[in-house]
Parts: C-alpha cells; sequence; structure tokens
C-alpha cells in the first residue's frame, strides 16, 4: 500500500478516535555513486528521494509502544522497560542452531523489530523514553534496495524524539539506529542509510565521509534527474553475501596495517596486490577505486558536468559487478537497457546489490522518453515489469 501523510492520519483517527499529536517522515534514499565503501570508512554520495515512512503517533501515559502497520498485518506492541532483558536473550538464541523462524514468520515480525532495535539503543544512549503509539506506513518500496529499513529506523528515532521532548541531532541518531540495525536486526551494515534519511537536503546530493560523519551538499545538475529503475527482483540481506564481502575487506586491511581500506592509496594496492589472495584482491580494488570515484563524481557535479558524473557510475557498476561480484543478471540487464538510451549519462546497480534497483543520471527532458524505453528493453531481455520513479532530491527526516 502507498501512503501518504493524509493517509496515515485518517487512519490514527479510525484507530484512535482522535487527530495524532505529531506526524514524521524519514525519507528512503537512492546511492549515486560510492557502494560498499561506507563500512569501509569511504565516501559516499546518496540522495534522499521523494519516497518516505510515515509515523502519526500520539503519546501515552504508560511506558508503552503500541503501533499498527499500514503495510503489513502484524501489529507491534512492546514495553520499554522490557527491552535490555529481550536483547540478551536475543543474543543466546542466536547462538541456537535451531532457533531460525520460520521464512513468512520471519518476514511478519521484521517491520517491529526495527521499531524495538532504535527503542532499545536509545536508552542504551541514556535517553529517557516515552510510551507512544500510532499507524505506520510509506511508499518506499521494501527490498529494492532503497533503505526502506533506515527510513523506518529514523521515523522511529524521530517518533521517539517527539514523544519524548528529546533533542532531534541528524547524525547522532543515525549512529543509533545503524547500532540498532547492526546488533538488534543482525544486518551488518554501515552509516550512509540512516544518515542520509536524517540529513538530505531538497535540491542536493550528500557527500558523506563515513568515517568522520563530515557532510558536504553537492548540487544536482538541474537540467538533470535521477531515475530509480526497480528491476522486480528482490534480496534477503541477512542471507546474502553482504557480511562475508565485509569480512574480506576487513582482511584486506589487516594485511596492509590500516584501519580500513579507506586509508590504502590505489598506488599501493597495484604494488602489495599479490599479498591478497585473488578474490580479497577484487574486493579490495573495488572499494579502493570507487572511493576515487565518488570524489571525483561529487567535483564533476559540483562543476555542473554531468558527463563525467555519469561516466564514472558506469564504471562504478562495472566494478560491483566483475571486482565486487555483487550484481545479478537482472541487474546487469537494466543498466545496459538504461545505458543504451541516448539520454542517460550513466547508470549503475545501487544499494547491496543481488537484486533490487538500479539508478541513472537522465537528461531531465527526456526523463519520460528513457523511462519507457528502458522499461520496455528491460522487460523484452528478463520478462519482468520494472517500476520506474523518477525521484526528487529531498529534505531529510523531520515532523511533518
Amino acid at each position: 500500500m502507498t501512503l501518504c501523510r493524509e493517509d496515515l492520519i485518517a487512519m490514527f483517527k479510525a484507530r484512535f478516535g482522535q487527530a495524532p499529536e505529531w506526524v514524521v517522515r524519514a525519507p528512503g534514499r537512492v546511492n549515486l555513486i560510492g557502494e560498499h565503501t561506507d563500512y569501509n570508512d569511504g565516501f559516499v554520495l546518496p540522495l534522499a528521494i521523494d519516497r518516505a515512512v510515515w509515523i502519526a503517533l500520539r503519546r501515552r501515559d504508560d511506558r508503552r509502544v503500541v503501533v499498527e502497520s499500514a503495510d503489513f498485518p502484524a501489529r507491534g506492541e512492546f514495553g520499554l522497560d522490557d527491552l535490555a532483558g529481550e536483547h540478551a536473550r536475543r543474543g543466546e538464541d542466536a547462538r541456537r542452531p535451531d532457533q531460525t523462524l520460520p521464512e513468512k514468520q520471519a518476514a511478519a515480525v521484521a517491520w517491529y523489530e526495527y521499531l524495538k532495535g532504535v527503542a532499545w539503543t536509545l536508552q542504551g544512549a541514556g535517553y529517557r523514553l516515552s510510551g507512544w503509539e500510532g499507524v505506520v506506513g510509506g511508499d518506499v518500496p521494501v527490498g529494492a534496495g532503497l533503505s526502506s529499513s533506515a527510513a523506518l529506523e529514523m521515523a522511529t528515532a524521530r517518533a521517539f524524539a517527539a514523544a519524548s521532548d528529546l533533542p532531534w541531532d541528524p547524525a547522532r541518531m543515525a549512529r543509533l539506529a545503524q547500532k540498532a540495525e547492526n546488533q538488534w536486526v543482525g544486518v551488518n551494515c554501515g552509516i550512509m542509510d540512516q544518515l542520509i534519511s536524517g540529513c538530505g537536503k531538497a535540491g542536493h546530493a550528500v557527500l558523506i565521509d563515513c568515517r568522520s560523519l563530515e557532510i558536504q551538499q553537492v548540487p544536482v545538475p538541474p537540467e538533470t534527474v535521477v531515475v530509480v529503475l526497480d528491476t522486480a527482483t528482490r534480496r534477503g540481506l541477512v542471507e546474502s553475501a553482504y557480511n562475508q564481502r565485509r569480512a574480506q575487506c576487513e582482511a584486506a586491511a589487516r594485511v596492509f596495517g590500516v584501519r580500513a581500506l579507506r586509508d590504502v592509496p590505489l598506488e599501493d594496492f597495484q604494488r602489495r596486490v599479490a599479498e591478497l589472495d585473488p578474490e580479497t584482491a577484487r574486493r579490495a580494488r573495488h572499494v579502493i577505486t570507487e572511493n576515487e570515484r565518488t570524489l571525483l563524481a561529487a567535483a564533476a557535479l559540483r562543476n555542473g558536468d554531468a558527463s563525467t558524473a555519469g561516466r564514472l557510475m558506469n564504471q562504478s557498476h562495472q566494478s560491483l559487478r566483475d571486482d565486487y561480484e555483487v550484481s545479478s543478471p537482472a541487474l546487469d540487464a537494466m543498466v545496459e537497457a538504461a545505458q543504451a538510451h541516448p539520454a542517460c549519462y550513466g547508470a549503475r546497480m545501487t544499494g547491496a546489490g543481488f537484486g533490487g534497483c538500479a539508478v541513472a543520471l537522465v537528461q531531465a527532458d527526456a526523463a519520460d522518453d528513457f523511462s519507457r524505453f528502458t522499461a520496455a528493453e528491460y522487460t523484452r531481455r528478463i520478462g519482468k515489469v520494472p517500476s520506474v520513479y523518477v525521484c526528487k532530491p529531498t529534505d531529510g527526516a523531520d515532523i511533518a
């Protein structure tokens, strides 16, 4: 179900009998370039998109959270005083081989575990939380690589900040939301998704230094649009090779004696590449060259040079396909279809990979023709009907 602010207000009134005290939103994101660099302390260039998760809520007098989803049938309800003990029990269960939930059951409960994880990290950071009740929904496609989970986490953090009278610090909240995904949900993600959902700016991409969390606003040339191309294929991130790729990067950094691959100059890598096994070398080469491409793309966009930025996006996809090996036949077909259109400056897979979306930088006056052509060509090659979103960069999480 695709929902907006007004829909959530109406659903809240129907469920709770009065208007909500607050409506909060947090956007999804698409990453123009800089893939799998975030957990290597590198550079990324995402933008917050005009698709978001919304929560309509009001404060409760007790310390319970009661949330209904417009998109999933299960209702989320939990006490804020129970979370530390539950986290300890989750750690014990994770070590038992017989504790894997059936796939359908896991999917049904997954959405509210994100809320519980955010509450757990906020309390662990010393925040005193108040309970609240609400309705959550949105229009960020789930599993498409547009960070629906980070949008849900940041919307939850914004809801707790409103209900609990907490100061809103997007960068700090992004770190805590990342911790929730790492240590409660169990996905070893980097900081990019939560940070761009918190710190996006309308009309701009954001260059993020994932080590210092320094951000620089980078204007997207006004004669261009960013087109998200959903392959209609999905991946299960926890079960994918994401964690394996991260471990390989950490192993390569240890060989070079550095904190992260961000600290390895390309010339040093080329001189010492024989010290790595061939597969780890390919993983490291992607990360090191992707950081260079990201900085060059940000400089190109600042200069209004969409052609150079697009060429770097094309190179990024080739590296993700061949060195990092996180693309898929569907993603490759989508990228090739996009690149074949004359109005496309560049295209690449985006997100963790193995399915989900590609992203293209396109001449704005040809966006409709590009969208029709690329969708038809992809369907001809793969046999699936994609979804195509022409996106505008938007502001980060806030009270709507």
